[in-house]
């Protein structure tokens, strides 16, 4: 897995490529402190330290109940959503949600993963190690716009500030390398239009693997029209095939938009593919729900009518390379071969990236 920036001294160095999938032993992730009030965080002390970030609570008591997690079951500490590899019982992807009052502030340290800052609600301003800034403008909603966002690198302490608070998304993997800090523009998101008929998406390409460069992480959006099928046909990526299929855990997080007063529901399929746990989910999805995907054809994700769907996209895995290779369902990869007959639907994009920021 090649880098576009060189890693600094805080990372570890990545295995020769060559010595196999399972290249070493997983490194163990950084000892969290014990549970207790949320400090205040601030800027760095008189005598150059840093104060001490939010605690993160440790993960035995709070197992996770399941696979499909509905808003709140995966909430700890400042967290509206807290998913790591240790609650989730594999070695790679996590996924906060952090919801700041106006004027609030939150503090971390990212320990042994690389995590990017993405503004679901709102903008705020992120500071890394108490030196670099990145002012985010954010946005309204899921619904709304293409959001600017900022990547922060393992081993590094971390502060967000949002003067009119907002929500702010926190995806996360495990990572050797350390790259830069650096700030990813709205107007730079590619913007896909994937499908055709009642199977047309709009993909925001914001940390897609060769649009952003990480160490492991992969993350996208993906916005559903109501009416259609998205993650169709149903796809799997559970298996180390080199040039064919990456093994990578996903996690998506859901937003439904309301329509006349009316909670948006949707749903989600996960079918066993004969490779891990067997995942099998069948959930009826809402807004603030995830569903863990450790494995499995997973698909079709279907989007109400009268009510579009959202959902987060945070991956990674041990594949020596960073690339997202998927393996269609071989009872349904057909339905692809008539997609050239069919017009993408008119109401998408949903909405396009800015050109330029303001």
């Amino acid at each position: 897995m090649s880098a576009e920036f060189p890693p600094t001294a805080r990372g570890r160095t990545r295995p020769e490529a060559g010595t196999g999938h399972e290249a070493g032993p997983r490194p163990e992730a950084d000892p969290q402190p014990e549970a207790g009030p949320h400090p205040e965080a601030g800027p760095r002390t008189a005598s150059g330290g840093r104060p001490k970030a939010a605690p993160h609570p440790e993960a035995a008591p709070h197992p996770l109940p399941g696979l499909h997690l509905k808003a709140g079951e995966a909430a700890r500490g400042p967290y509206a959503v807290d998913i790591d590899p240790e609650r989730a019982g594999w070695g790679y992807s996590s996924l906060r949600v952090l919801e700041l009052a106006p004027g609030g502030h939150h503090a971390f340290d990212t320990g042994d993963s690389e995590w990017i800052v993405l503004p679901l609600s709102g903008g705020c301003t992120v500071v890394v190690d108490g030196g670099e800034e990145f002012e985010l403008l954010g946005r309204d909603d899921v619904f709304s716009g293409v959001t600017d966002f900022a990547y922060v690198p393992r081993d590094a302490y971390v502060g967000i500030t949002s003067d009119a608070g907002g929500r702010f998304a926190l995806t996360g993997a495990r990572c050797e390398l350390t790259l830069p800090a650096r700030y990813g523009a709205a107007s730079e998101v590619p913007v896909e239009l994937r499908g055709r008929g009642n199977c047309s998406r709009q993909v925001n390409n914001f940390a897609a693997a060769g649009t952003f460069e990480c160490d492991r992480l992969i993350a996208v959006e993906v916005l559903t029209p109501g009416g259609n099928w998205s993650s169709y046909p149903p796809h799997k990526h559970d298996e180390c095939r080199p040039g064919v299929e990456s093994e990578l855990e996903e996690i998506y997080y859901f937003e439904i938009a309301s329509a006349r007063g009316t909670e948006g529901v949707g749903y989600q399929r996960v079918s066993p593919s004969g490779h891990g746990r067997g995942t099998d989910v069948l959930a009826e999805v809402r807004g603030g729900d995830a569903v863990l995907i450790p494995d499995g054809w997973h698909g079709p994700s279907i989007a109400t009518p009268g009510h579009a769907m959202y959902y987060l996209n945070v991956m990674a895995g041990p594949g020596e390379e960073r690339e997202w290779l998927i393996c269609d369902h071989p009872e349904h990869g057909w339905i692809r071969d008539t997609w050239p007959d069919q017009p993408v639907d008119p109401r998408l994009p949903l909405y396009d990236a800015p050109v330029g920021d303001v």
